[in-house]
């Protein structure tokens, strides 16, 4: 099985590059997925999450999957037990988030040729989760250390390894984040909530995009 490429800005499938960006859509239903999901591609956001205790979730990321899966990498995020992993396997999910560093999931995540992305938020967490295997590290909630707490972190991770910032992070910090050393950042309720219609999402996903591309560039 081919190996998850850690950066995650190309895909080796396509060659299309991925926006440092990833959608969390907790509390999406089956019957809306694919229609939100199409509508996140369209503005220009490729990786998107469906968190485990969001309403028959698998049944999502299939949909999604099924839908633009040739354009985007679908995942699961709150992610807590290596069965939970191998279920979204079975969904043909592609990577992993969870709100915290369980070596025994990223273990798994690994073995069955996924991206980990582990919640840390201590140099120790983060050291824990990179020699396990992680891929990327998400920290969360990031609002809590803000960008100087991890541009402190920033300082003795390895250069290479993937740092997303996720919770309490909008698109107006995101400069002041990638200043401080982050890689990219997961999108939660400002970009999905129940309730929301496809066009709210498409209108939200457009500005983080533009904030991204103001950043990092298109």
């Amino acid at each position: 099985m081919a190996p998850y490429v850690a950066e995650q800005i190309t895909d080796a499938r396509s060659g299309k590059k991925h926006r440092r960006l990833i959608a969390i859509l907790r509390g999406v239903h089956p019957h809306e997925a694919a229609d939100m999901a199409r509508a996140l591609v369209d503005a220009g956001i490729s990786m998107i999450e469906v968190p485990l205790n969001s309403p028959a979730p698998l049944k999502s990321i299939s949909a999604m999957k099924e839908t633009v899966g040739d354009a985007a990498m679908i995942g699961a995020g709150t992610v807590l037990t290596p069965d939970d992993v191998a279920n979204v396997k079975k969904a043909s999910g592609e990577f992993i988030v969870s709100p915290n560093c369980d070596i025994e999931v990223i273990a798994k995540t690994k073995e069955l040729g996924m991206g980990s992305w582990p919640g840390v938020l201590t140099p120790s967490e983060c050291f824990a989760a990179i020699k396990a295997g992680a891929d990327g590290l998400k920290i969360f909630p990031a609002s809590i250390i803000g960008a100087d707490g991890i541009k402190a972190m920033r300082a003795v991770l390895p250069a290479q390894m993937p740092v997303y910032a996720v919770g309490g992070v909008g698109p107006d910090d995101f400069a002041t984040y990638a200043k401080a050393g982050c890689d990219g950042f997961g999108l939660g309720s400002g970009i999905y909530k129940p309730g929301m219609s496809v066009a709210d999402v498409s209108k939200a996903a457009v500005a983080y995009v533009a904030a991204h591309d103001a950043v990092f560039g298109a």
